[in-house]
């Protein structure tokens, strides 16, 4: 008896120590060591944060986080991830996604129910936990929320007779044109009045829909799948913004994304900039020149009878269906996604919540009181039509940025504009 006890035991400690050595060997044994590769934002003090965050998560875990560098267009961004999409690629296991690709991204992704439960999942905006719902499947989380504003000079308003910003695109236009005269000739040749996105890419598509809609022309094609963009409107609204062009606005603004009409505004070079918040708090860095000379408004009407707008964006997380470590990035994306991550986020990079509850947050107000203003901006927030076109969403805003683009450059009417994208829209709607 003595001997076989002996012998159990010899075995017992055989089998664990193989055990050990295994885990050693392999620590995914245990759930831990795992190397997971996100692909996401890698410069910038975005990057910077994101990478903050996830060397914080891989101690805490005993895994690790390998960034893979997306571009900083979000075209050339969804024709990357397409190509890993196609291949099935293993390569990337979580994906910052926009909240536009959500029906492309759909047959490629885990559902997040598995991993957040319904009272964190109903912490989140109900419209973008929609938005990112396809069928059922939740295809992502909600990271960080978007909604154009409206950034305006406030040392330069007052300077020039104005007590307060714009209510419509007619008022924007008359005063960047009195303040810019104003500066050019007080010695800056460089001085423009109005900066914005005009570039051939998603960057145009979302300002355009922003105007479309001020004047009433509606969002290229509604939520019942009627295709509207063909109005006097659109039209309006087109033509309104190629008088900017090479007036109160560079010629080069054409060829503008949200970087390249930063940069001119955080030079001290424009009165007004259509951006997203990003911009917030890098403008209001103390070596920044425009530090405490700036603040930010809902966007201009179009006419006295027209509708505030600011087109809804923001940034997802996914986890691919490709990845042989779900879980390990499952855990990563719950990470970032916390409450006291996004809160971070918010004082650091000015970059709104997806947690309604983090605008009444006294330390967020405290380094951003605009917050306060920005739960109606986002109640009134206006989605691209993403939803009803689906995986052919990128058909349409293709057809969208690139005729208004032409129209911005002179390359073709605003009426030959609408009619080329209704085209495409009916096409795709049949």
């Amino acid at each position: 008896m003595r001997s076989q006890t002996h012998s159990l035991r010899r075995n017992a400690v055989r089998w664990f120590g193989s055990l050990l050595i295994a885990s050693l060997i392999v620590p995914n044994v245990f759930g831990a060591g795992a190397t997971i590769r996100f692909a996401a934002d890698s410069s910038g003090t975005g990057g910077a944060f994101i990478k903050k965050a996830c060397d914080a998560w891989a101690q805490k875990t005993g895994n690790k986080v390998e960034i893979i560098s997306r571009p900083t267009d979000a075209s050339a961004t969804l024709q990357q991830y397409q190509q890993y999409w196609a291949a099935k690629s293993p390569d990337v296991d979580a994906y910052q996604i926009d909240v536009i690709w959500q029906g492309i991204a759909a047959p490629h992704a885990v559902d997040l129910k598995k991993y957040f439960k319904d009272d964190e999942v109903k912490a989140f905006f109900p419209r973008i936990v929609a938005n990112n719902t396809v069928n059922g499947k939740l295809v992502s989380v909600p990271w960080f929320t978007d909604a154009g504003v409206l950034y305006y000079r406030t040392d330069l308003l007052e300077k020039y007779g104005y007590k307060e910003p714009p209510k419509t695109w007619e008022e924007l236009a008359a005063m960047a044109k009195k303040i810019q005269e104003g500066e050019r000739k007080a010695g800056k040749p460089d001085f423009q009045g109005f900066v914005f996105e005009g570039k051939a890419s998603e960057s145009v598509t979302c300002n355009a829909i922003e105007w479309v809609y001020s004047y009433g022309g509606g969002v290229i094609i509604e939520p019942d799948k009627k295709v509207t963009i063909n109005n006097p409107h659109a039209i309006k609204a087109l033509q309104t913004a190629k008088s900017w062009v090479g007036t109160i606005s560079p010629a080069g603004v054409v060829t503008y994304g949200e970087e390249e009409a930063r940069n001119v505004w955080q030079a001290g070079n424009a009165a007004f900039m259509r951006n997203w918040p990003y911009a917030y708090a890098l403008g209001q860095d103390p070596k920044s020149p425009i530090a405490g000379k700036f603040d930010v408004t809902v966007l201009p009407k179009g006419g006295e009878n027209g509708k505030n707008s600011a087109c809804l964006g923001g940034w997802n997380l996914m986890v691919s269906n490709y990845s042989k470590a779900q879980d390990a990035a499952a855990d990563l994306a719950k990470y970032l996604d916390s409450s006291d991550s996004q809160k971070q986020r918010a004082i650091e990079l000015s970059l709104l919540p997806t947690l309604p509850a983090l605008y009444s947050d006294s330390d967020v107000l405290a380094k951003n009181a605009w917050f306060k203003n920005m739960l109606d901006v986002l109640k009134n927030a206006i989605a691209r039509p993403s939803t009803v076109t689906g995986a052919d969403y990128n058909q349409i805003s293709t057809a969208f940025f690139q005729s208004v683009n032409k129209v911005l450059s002179g390359g073709e009417s605003a009426e030959n504009a609408v009619k080329d994208v209704e085209k495409v829209g009916k096409r795709l709607m049949r």
